[in-house]
């Protein structure tokens, strides 16, 4: 059951509520005036300190609190206050401060914490925990394909500054030919028509159509940076199926 300020006439929602300001070195803490004789306080970003502010945040007798969602800078904060067992809001930092009625000598965490107190912070969608690991997975794979297909181009540009018109004659200079040939040529084997033999019997073009667009002007400084393309591309390969399983 709610109860009411009487200096403002507001209901108030969350009793014992406190307002962090997120910051990348430092969280700023508040909490009622009622609950502490220091309200306001500021911890470190170390883990230790997230500790010890969860620990004070519990001797003030907090149940419910409010952060705002400052790049990433929240989530060690988030987890831990978590575990400790509070009910933590996730908040849109410009909604908050977009609120009117502000005073000149309010700071940020003191006014999340009003806000938070009387219900006026609406809470961002935070998936559980099984979903954010599972989207934590997902975007690093994502990233990791990003880097993968880098490494692609850089292996087709080395392949054209050699005039390997490899990509004329295979549809992915990734697949099976693709990379049988370029690993053979990364291994020093620069004759055509050799390079043409390890077509695969899938592939589409003629061993005489592969053989004439490897016919190759070959530089050392290209060579290498295809060696190297293609180690990156490898690494990058195993660290997508490492997500994969």
């Amino acid at each position: 059951m709610s109860s009411f300020n009487k200096k403002s006439g507001m209901p108030i929602i969350h009793a014992n509520a406190a307002g962090i300001d997120i910051g990348s070195k430092f969280h700023v803490v508040a909490v009622g005036n009622n609950l502490s004789k220091e309200p306001v306080r500021t911890f470190q970003s170390f883990t230790t300190e997230l500790h010890e502010m969860a620990k004070w945040l519990q001797e003030c007798k907090i149940t419910s609190i409010a952060m705002e969602s400052t790049g990433i800078y929240w989530i060690p904060a988030f987890e831990i206050l978590e575990s400790y067992g509070f009910e933590v809001f996730l908040v849109n930092a410009r909604e908050a401060k977009n609120v009117p009625g502000r005073k000149t000598d309010v700071n940020d965490a003191q006014w999340i914490q009003r806000l938070h107190q009387y219900g006026l912070l609406r809470a961002s969608f935070r998936p559980g925990k099984d979903i954010a690991v599972l989207r934590a997975y997902i975007r690093q794979r994502e990233r990791l394909l990003e880097f993968k297909a880098s490494h692609i181009q850089h292996m087709q540009k080395a392949l054209m500054q050699m005039n390997l018109q490899l990509h004329h004659v295979v549809s992915d200079v990734t697949g099976v030919t693709g990379m049988k040939i370029i690993r053979a040529i990364i291994a020093g084997e620069y004759n055509p028509r050799k390079l043409a033999s390890y077509r695969d019997t899938r592939c589409k073009e003629s061993v005489e159509a592969i053989e004439s667009a490897l016919m190759g002007n070959y530089q050392e400084e290209h060579l290498f940076t295809l060696k190297q393309a293609v180690e990156f591309f490898d690494y990058y390969s195993d660290k997508v199926s490492e997500c994969d399983k």
